[in-house]
C-alpha cells in the first residue's frame, strides 16, 4: 500500500497512523509518477485537484487554466490528499468511506 501526501498535511498523519504498513511517498520531495497521476485523474477527475489550497490561491488565472496533469506535475501540493494506492485501487482523501474500503475504522 502506498499513501502519497505531504509530511506536514495533518491529514495525511492520521491516515498513516492507522495505515502504519503503508508506504509515505511525500509529493513535495518525491513528486508522483505520470502513471500514477493519470489513473488517479481518470478515476477522480477534477475532485483531484484541491482548489481550496493555498497553492490553488497563489496560481494567477492563466496558470489555473493548465491542462490537470500539467498543474499536477509542476505544482504536486494541489493534489487533494491523501491519494492512497492499494492493490491497483486508488482512494482519495481520509473520509469514512476510504476508512470502511481499507478496513479502518
Amino acid at each position: 500500500m502506498k499513501l502519497y501526501g505531504l509530511k506536514s498535511c495533518a491529514t495525511c498523519r492520521k491516515a498513516l497512523k492507522c495505515l502504519p504498513d503503508a508506504e509515505f511517498i511525500d509529493v513535495r520531495k518525491s513528486g508522483i509518477s505520470e502513471a500514477v497521476l493519470t489513473r488517479a485523474l481518470a478515476d477522480f477527475g477534477a475532485a483531484l485537484i484541491n482548489t481550496r489550497s493555498t497553492t490553488w490561491r497563489q496560481l494567477d488565472a492563466s496558470t489555473r487554466e493548465l491542462p490537470q496533469m500539467q498543474l499536477l506535475q509542476s505544482h504536486p501540493t494541489l493534489m487533494k490528499r491523501p491519494l492512497i494506492e492499494r492493490d491497483g485501487e486508488l482512494f482519495l482523501g481520509w473520509t469514512s468511506q476510504t476508512r470502511a474500503a481499507l478496513g479502518v475504522d
